[in-house]
């Protein structure tokens, strides 16, 4: 039976790894802003197969409120299994542009609150000397794009900073794999202009989630093609790309 954390645990994607796990019997501990909801998920899970489901609430941009959350987790579970976090929003690149206090605030819900979150969970897994974390980033962090490029520096921080806590982790017998989805249909995206063809639904993600964790993939693109997509994207030259409106 594995214990697992999920950060962000309202989100559509991970809801429905979470939906995937209880399947297998998991123990979850749950945490998200908005408690009333997190406990509606709870109970979903509880339906599905899990054997117990826990609740915290907690908003992350509140840093000094995350080390009682680890403090109960720890109480609670003892040995973390797996930790998938996965908070996030997706601002206005308008608005970031036109207001700075903005953008500082996006940029920490989007990256410093959610670094300072894996710092805790990365020293417990070290201790253990065994686990995974499963950070959701995007591939908007491959390249600063003109229109979201707030957003996208916020995934390239984490991005990187992933890359140097799975060097630091492998040592210590344990695991971190970054997830890059791209377009996903969800409530946060609900709205948006997006190309129906690269739309992924989040149980779709989900699976490709759920699978790199099983074996212990570093870095994934969800779906599949976005690879490709962001390999072209990557390779335009600096001179061309500034011209471009993407």
């Amino acid at each position: 039976m594995k214990n697992i954390v999920i950060v962000g645990a309202t989100s559509a994607i991970a809801i429905a790894c979470a939906r995937q796990w209880a399947k297998q019997g998991a123990r979850f501990f749950l945490v998200a802003r908005n408690m009333e909801r997190l406990q509606q998920v709870a109970d979903d899970l509880k339906a599905r197969g899990a054997q117990e489901v826990l609740c915290q609430q907690l908003d992350i941009d509140q840093l000094g409120e995350h080390a009682a959350m680890m403090q109960r987790c720890s109480a609670e579970f003892g040995a973390l299994d797996i930790v998938l976090v996965a908070p996030g929003t997706l601002p206005d690149q308008q608005d970031c542009q036109n207001d700075a206090d903005v953008a500082v605030r996006e940029f920490n819900t989007n990256a410093v609150s959610i670094i300072a979150l894996l710092t805790r969970f990365a020293t417990v897994i070290e201790q253990q000397r065994r686990g995974t974390i499963a950070v959701i980033s995007s591939v908007a962090g491959d390249r600063g794009r003109q229109s979201n490029y707030l957003y996208g520096s916020a995934k390239a921080a984490l991005s990187a900073f992933c890359e140097g806590l799975r060097a630091r982790l492998f040592k210590a017998g344990a695991h971190v794999v970054t997830i890059k989805p791209g377009f996903v249909a969800t409530p946060m995206t609900e709205g948006l202009p997006l190309p129906g063809p690269l739309v992924a639904t989040a149980d779709k993600v989900a699976g490709d989630i759920v699978r790199a964790v099983e074996k212990g993939r570093d870095v994934i693109y969800t779906p599949w093609f976005w690879w490709g997509i962001m390999l072209i994207i990557r390779s335009i030259p600096g001179r061309v790309f500034k011209r471009l409106s993407l």
